[in-house]
């Protein structure tokens, strides 16, 4: 009867129809402060990683092209101008796939998409581990913009595994004619294994998702019942509908063909671009050979390690084009000349985009600032608050009131 409330919470009973045994109190006054040690540590883990990647892959990269900036002298305008514009055309055509993915009906425009495309691939390249940042970010401004939260999220699901499928399948053909033209090479097995894995957890997620869609939704919905914040209904009606929608979407073979030729061209503009980064140094690749290089680049910079595969991408890159014939010098600088167009121009581009979309023309320049400082913390925020769901769910418990999360 008088015992200490907190002993007897923690204590297991055999006893039916007794609650449920509830954390020690120590725990639950700790439990508020762990956010606030995780996200600290996690950053500073990758903060260290990224570290290390830069040390031993960018510097030794960028120390050796410093030996060689006498080809700057001679690099030709021409191929670095077609490599920028290939690479504009490259985003473009992604633009074009989002709007091919999005259901019959209004739609915001190619520009507005563009846009939007352009602010979610600003964070996937200053965010480690950027793609759940990039689907917080576009999922936002895609549902700003009229589209229905489920057609968002399946659009940008289907964007995503689609073009992961279209590189691994580019990929290989590309690895099955260079074999013939250069030889194997090990690094082929590696790769090969890589995108059989990929091409099968694709394929098991598909027919997950069309298949099984009522076991799963049934799954996640006795899960989603026991997280506080969550409603497990709406969960279930969520990936039903989803599931439809994707569905109709997989049966519909216009909307697959012209996915297939857009996120193609994405990546081939994209090796395009590279190929006449290198070129302007003076080396003509062989096209099949580089896009070789340049996807297994690709590929293994897809790892969410460093944010855009910095580090892994510049490094691994000129090492394979090496491996094709090109000098260590041409093709170290073709790939950093690309690598300024491909990954760091995006960053300041899609802030600037991200500002046009949040910010009234002539608002005036203090306005676009203040967007765009709270392009990353508006991301913060929100995972913050789906974290802390959990925290709030243990304060109404305890009866003290909780903060009230938005969204």
């Amino acid at each position: 009867m008088g015992g200490d409330p907190g002993r007897g919470a923690s204590e297991l009973t055999d006893e039916p129809g007794t609650d449920q045994p509830r954390p020690p109190r120590r725990w639950r006054r700790l439990r508020p402060w762990l956010p606030m040690l995780v996200k600290p540590l996690r950053r500073g883990v990758l903060i260290f990683v990224l570290l290390l990647i830069i040390e031993y892959l960018v510097v030794p990269e960028l120390v050796g092209a410093s030996k060689d900036l006498y080809l700057l002298g001679r690099v030709n305008a021409a191929w670095l101008a077609a490599g920028v514009l290939l690479e504009g055309v490259s985003l473009f055509c992604y633009a074009v796939l989002t709007k091919v993915l999005l259901p019959p009906g209004p739609k915001p425009s190619l520009s507005v998409l563009f846009r939007i495309d352009l602010s979610a691939a600003a964070v996937a390249h200053v965010i480690p581990a950027g793609t759940l940042g990039t689907a917080a970010l576009g999922y936002k401004l895609f549902t700003s913009e009229g589209i229905s939260g489920n057609d968002a999220a399946v659009m940008m699901a289907a964007k995503g595994l689609g073009s992961t499928v279209v590189l691994n399948v580019l990929l290989w053909l590309s690895l099955v004619i260079s074999i013939a033209l250069a030889g194997f090479q090990p690094i082929y097995a590696t790769v090969a294994i890589i995108g059989t894995v990929v091409l099968l957890g694709v394929g098991a997620l598909v027919l997950g998702v069309t298949r099984g869609a009522g076991f799963a939704s049934r799954v996640l919905r006795m899960v989603a019942d026991k997280i506080p914040g969550l409603s497990g209904e709406r969960v279930e009606q969520a990936i039903l509908e989803g599931a439809k929608t994707f569905a109709t979407m997989a049966r519909d073979k216009r909307v697959l063909a012209w996915a297939l030729v857009w996120a193609s061209l994405n990546w081939l503009l994209d090796a395009a671009s590279l190929w006449c980064f290198v070129a302007a140094f003076g080396s003509f690749v062989n096209p099949v050979e580089l896009f070789a290089a340049y996807g297994i680049a690709n590929v293994a910079g897809a790892l969410p390690i460093t944010p855009g595969g910095l580090g892994v991408v510049d490094s691994l890159a000129p090492l394979l084009l090496v491996g094709f014939g090109v000098t260590r010098s041409v093709a170290t600088l073709g790939v950093i000349a690309w690598r300024l167009v491909n990954f760091w121009l995006p960053i300041p581009t899609g802030a600037i985009a991200y500002a046009s979309l949040k910010v009234k023309p002539r608002s005036g320049l203090r306005a676009m600032r203040s967007a765009i400082s709270g392009m990353l913390p508006s991301l913060d925020h929100k995972a913050s608050n789906a974290g802390n769901a959990d925290d709030a769910g243990d304060a109404d418990d305890a009866g003290d009131p909780g903060p009230a999360d938005e969204g």
